[in-house]
């Protein structure tokens, strides 16, 4: 889907904001109420726009400690059904990818310090179908999430249709 200058702002007007009424939306954008309805929609059907919700920081709640496992799965079971058990076993997962390389999933997790982490792993490792697992924690993290420049990019050569 081809997305244009308008789209990118009003993108980031609800990324900024999710809570932003529409209505506001089409003001501070200069368009009618109903241009700002029908970009949304079609933001929506398109699959640029998946919902909108806050984003959430675990370190808000206490969950300071980030940390990145390399899952190897037993290849007489499937990614579909190890993702399944993981999620429901393991709550501190926050992103979970099938990999290519050395390891088959790579998951991004959260834990309040050393200890938790510890039993996250272990949990990580006790669910079936995972064979083995390699861990390291995030010392700092720079960039997480980080969409909007790429929608502005994308959208920078496109005529701004209001």
């Amino acid at each position: 889907m081809r997305i244009d200058r308008l789209d990118a702002e009003l993108i980031r007007l609800l990324t900024e904001s999710p809570q932003l009424p529409l209505l506001e939306c089409a003001r501070r954008l200069g368009i009618a109420r109903g241009t700002a309805t029908s970009r949304l929609a079609r933001l929506h059907e398109g699959g640029v726009i998946e919902a909108i919700v806050p984003r959430i920081d675990p370190s808000g709640f206490g969950y300071g400690v980030v940390a990145f496992c390399l899952v190897e799965i037993d290849q007489k079971v499937g990614h579909d059904e190890v993702a399944t058990a993981l999620a429901d076993a393991v709550p501190e997962i926050v992103d979970m990818h099938t990999v290519t390389g050395a390891s088959d999933m790579q998951l991004r997790l959260v834990a309040r310090d050393a200890t938790q982490l510890q039993e996250v792993l272990d949990r990580v490792a006790l669910v079936p179908g995972v064979a083995r697992t390699a861990s390291s924690i995030a010392m700092r993290t720079h960039l997480s999430g980080r969409v909007l420049p790429l929608v502005e990019h994308v959208a920078g050569d496109e005529p701004v249709t209001r």
